[in-house]
């Protein structure tokens, strides 16, 4: 991350105005989002993300590239879901919270990855996954759970199939600024892609999607190629020094959770956000390491 890179002007009024007004600051949301991941060429920077381009019309990161995610339901929080792997109290342990509430999180990170992307992290059994949804019945399921017309709890129970809570490893937690009118409290999660599914391009809420190598996303970022708000960037730079998903979710467990509110700062020569020093050093530290790297010189701006 680069703390001396400056705000659009237009932004910078924005918090200004937020400030002026003396408006109630609004409550996060609680969210959840999930990293897929897939391996690249075994190179740090090359573990693959996937990534959709919200529509420009979307409230909230219209135009910015995003992994999927979003709102917990409040049917999220059904206590009769199909369950595999740790269990609710063992991530409320983890996730720091109640475990009605950690279950809601888990639910709406499967959920939400599934209506976005048309990946499920669930399967028959404990020790099994779904190997392929991409069949028209599967379709007419994840439309209908997008639309709110059919719950997790029973999509999941009419076809037999349980969450593997085990395939994701959480990664940490982001809350929007409180200039923001509309703000998340999210969670971030990170799972592999399972063995044999595609992702799909059928969220309503997406204009395209991609798989691209972290050290090429962050390099187009740099170039103002790509649009990203500060928490994806920042998990890119996290996943870099990973040459494998294997490494990557294992290294999870040893990550600083410690969630992080961007503050803004304004002085006579604009506006930028304050983020935690790591993420300064770590964002430098990439940086040099990108101008090493064939191919992606001068294409960083």
């Amino acid at each position: 991350m680069d703390p001396t890179r400056r705000l659009p002007e237009a932004f910078v009024d924005h918090v200004r105005t937020f400030v002026d007004s003396g408006q109630p600051v609004a409550e996060p949301r609680d969210a959840s989002t999930v990293v897929l991941l897939r391996d690249g060429d075994g190179e740090p920077g090359g573990l693959e993300v996937y990534l959709l381009r919200r529509v420009d019309q979307m409230a909230f990161a219209g135009g910015f590239c995003v992994f999927p995610g979003g709102g917990v339901d409040q049917r999220d929080f059904d206590h009769e879901i199909g369950w595999a792997g740790p269990s609710p109290s063992q991530w409320a342990t983890l996730l720091a919270t109640t475990e009605q509430h950690a279950r809601a999180l888990v639910c709406a990170a499967v959920r939400e990855t599934f209506e976005e992307s048309g990946v499920l992290l669930a399967g028959p059994t404990a020790s099994s996954v779904v190997a392929d949804t991409t069949a028209e019945d599967w379709e007419a399921d994840r439309r209908a759970l997008e639309a709110r017309e059919l719950s997790f709890t029973s999509f999941l129970a009419q076809r037999g199939l349980v969450l593997r809570t085990d395939l994701l490893g959480f990664w940490g937690s982001w809350i929007t600024p409180v200039f923001e009118p509309r703000r998340y409290d999210t969670r971030f999660f990170v799972a592999a892609l399972p063995e044999g599914q595609v992702t799909r391009d059928v969220s309503t809420e997406s204009s395209h999607v991609l798989w691209k190598p972290v050290r090429e996303v962050i390099a187009d970022v740099d170039a103002d190629r790509l649009a990203m708000l500060p928490p994806t960037y920042a998990t890119c730079l996290e996943l870099y020094a990973a040459t494998s998903v294997a490494e990557a979710i294992a290294s999870a467990d040893s990550r600083d959770r410690t969630p992080i509110l961007p503050e803004m700062q304004v002085d006579d020569d604009g506006g930028y956000l304050e983020l935690p020093e790591r993420l300064v050093a770590l964002g430098e530290s990439v940086g040099r390491s990108l101008d090493e790297v064939p191919g992606l010189r001068g294409r960083r701006g």
